[in-house]
Order: structure tokens, then sequence, then C-alpha cells
């Protein structure tokens, strides 16, 4: 972590790694071997939880990672202090998400990171932060590798219907 940055590195994800920007906010998904990015709106609900947050005031953090996602219902978004635990041997608030049929969560913030250090999903699945190191990190760390192009899906898309692999759904009647 960076500031308002996070690198996210997952198995899920092996040959790339996930660049959120809490303070744009932004999230991005880079691929250094093939030199591509990409938006990463909808790609991992991890961009939308581990984000760095102000320990007094996370819910606004994380609405706003959610709204880049996908609109963000009112009335089906809550985020609310849920008490106080410990991960590891550390102190920390925890915080229960709320959002449309699947989406909610329960974070564990821990205060002097001003960071999420677990997350319990709305399937019961726990993350957490392992083997953390609190040292300097090196600013490129948190940026899109020069000479990254940015991948468009739905370029792609368009190219391809207008290739002669193209199938048009049938005309409705």
């Amino acid at each position: 972590m960076s500031e308002s940055k996070v690198r996210i590195e997952t198995t899920d994800f092996a040959d790339g790694f996930f660049l959120v920007d809490g303070a744009k906010p932004a999230a991005a998904f880079v691929r250094p071997r093939a030199k591509v990015f990409m938006d990463a709106r909808q790609s991992s609900p991890l961009t939308q939880m581990f984000v760095p947050v102000d320990p007094n005031e996370p819910c606004r953090q994380w609405r706003a990672m959610a709204s880049l996602a996908a609109p963000v219902e009112p009335d089906k978004w809550h985020c609310e202090h849920d008490g106080e635990g410990t991960v590891g041997d550390r102190k920390a608030d925890v915080y229960r998400i709320v959002a449309a049929p699947g989406g909610g969560f329960v974070g564990w913030i821990d205060r002097e990171r001003r960071f999420p250090v677990q997350i319990k999903t709305g399937d019961g699945t726990m993350i957490a932060i392992e083997n953390i190191r609190d040292e300097l990190q090196p600013a490129q760390a948190f940026e899109i590798p020069s000479g990254a192009r940015k991948f468009d899906p739905r370029a792609l898309i368009d190219r391809i219907r207008q290739s002669d692999v193209w199938v048009a759904p049938p005309a409705s009647e």
C-alpha cells in the first residue's frame, strides 16, 4: 500500500495484478508481460473491498469503489460499524456492508494501517491479508508500467462484429 494506492496480487490472476487508487477512485488490472492494462470495474470484488480507508469513515471509500464497479442503489447499499475485534494480534474495527444480493461483506479495519486486513464475503469466504511488512515501497510498484497500452474489451467486441466470424442474432418479429 502507498498512500491511497494498493497493489493486489492473487493466485487467481497469476499473470497480472490489480492497482487500486482510492483517491480517484479507479481500479485497473495490469498484465506486465503482455504490456496491457484495462479498467477493473467488475473484474474482481477485491478492488471494491481492499482499498485504503479513513478509519473514522470507511464507508465513503467502500461506497465510491462499489459505484465504480456498478451503479449503487442507495436503498440497497448500507454500511455500519459492527463493533471491534482482532485480526492476528491487532485490534480492528468491524464494519458490515449490505449491498445488492450477494454483494455485501464484513471488513476488519486496522486503524493504524488505515486498511481492511480481513474480509468475510457474503458467501462466507474469509480473505485475510498475511505477511504484512510495514516498510516503504517503490512508487513504481503502484503505477501502470510505462509502455503498457490500454485494452478496451468493447473495442475488441466491435472488431469481432465487423469480422466474418460474427453471427448476428435473429431479428425479432
